[in-house]
C-alpha cells in the first residue's frame, strides 16, 4: 500500500525537525532561539515537495492544492508535537520543560501538556503561512476557476 504524499511528506518534515532538535541538543546549541526558528526550513521542503508532485501530476486546482500543502504542514506539525511529548516525559517531564521555559518565549512554569499545546498552536499558525507563501509564490502555475 502506498501512503499518501501528504502523509510521506509530513513525515519527512518530522523526521527534518527532529532530527535537526536532537542535532543541536548533542551540539550544545540547543539554547540558541535563532535556531531554533530555523525548523520552519523543513516545513518549506516538505509543503513545497507536495505541491510539485501535484503539479507534476497535473493536479492544477489552486484550492485543492492549497488543501494538500496545508494538510502535509499540519501532519509534520501533530507528529513533531507528538514527538516532543514523548522526548519530553523520556527526559524528565515537567522538569525537563521548565528547563526549555528558561531560554525559550514561556515565562513562568508551563507543564509538559501546556507547552505542547502551545507549540501545537504555534504550528498550526505556521503551517497556514508557509501553505499561503507557497501557494502564492507558484501561483502563476494554477489556471483560474
Amino acid at each position: 500500500m502506498k501512503l499518501p504524499k501528504e502523509f510521506r511528506n509530513g513525515f519527512i518534515i518530522f523526521l527534518g525537525i527532529g532530527l535537526y532538535f536532537l542535532l543541536m541538543i548533542l551540539l550544545g546549541l540547543g539554547n540558541i532561539t535563532a535556531l531554533r526558528l530555523l525548523n520552519v526550513v523543513f516545513v518549506f521542503y516538505g509543503v513545497n515537495q507536495t505541491i510539485k508532485m501535484n503539479l507534476n501530476e497535473g493536479k492544477k486546482n489552486f484550492v485543492s492544492n492549497a488543501i494538500s500543502a496545508f494538510v502535509t504542514s499540519l501532519v509534520g506539525v501533530f507528529l513533531s508535537i507528538i514527538g516532543l511529548l514523548f522526548y519530553s516525559y523520556m527526559r524528565g517531564g515537567d522538569t525537563y520543560i521548565q528547563s526549555l521555559s528558561k531560554t525559550f518565549l514561556f515565562g513562568g512554569n508551563p507543564t509538559v501538556n501546556t507547552y505542547c499545546i502551545s507549540l501545537l498552536f504555534e504550528g498550526i499558525a505556521s503551517s497556514v503561512i508557509v501553505t499561503l507563501l507557497l501557494m502564492l509564490y507558484t501561483n502563476n502555475k494554477y489556471v483560474a476557476d
